[in-house]
């Protein structure tokens, strides 16, 4: 059995981000203000959102590039060509 620790990451950081959209956004729908004040308050909280989801998907992707390029480099000392 093989252990898939980036997998639980990435899944674990997909509910955390969905949460905090399914939370904010309730929060924000209870809250007792006016609609115009509380749509600005969700497009904030969406913009927000949305760009530290794509800052650590970014990152993510980054890690899985840069382990990949490792496995790569280690197969070819490992196995080298003609």
């Amino acid at each position: 059995m093989e252990y898939d620790h980036e997998g639980q990451v990435f899944n674990f950081l997909t509910g955390l981000v969905l949460g905090a959209f399914i939370g904010a956004g309730a929060a924000l729908l209870s809250a007792p203000q006016s609609g115009r004040r509380t749509r600005r308050k969700i497009k904030r909280v969406a913009s927000g959102a949305r760009d530290t989801a794509g800052d650590r998907w970014e990152a993510l992707a980054d890690d899985v590039k840069d382990r990949v390029d490792d496995a790569l480099r280690g197969a070819r000392e490992h196995f080298p060509t003609s």
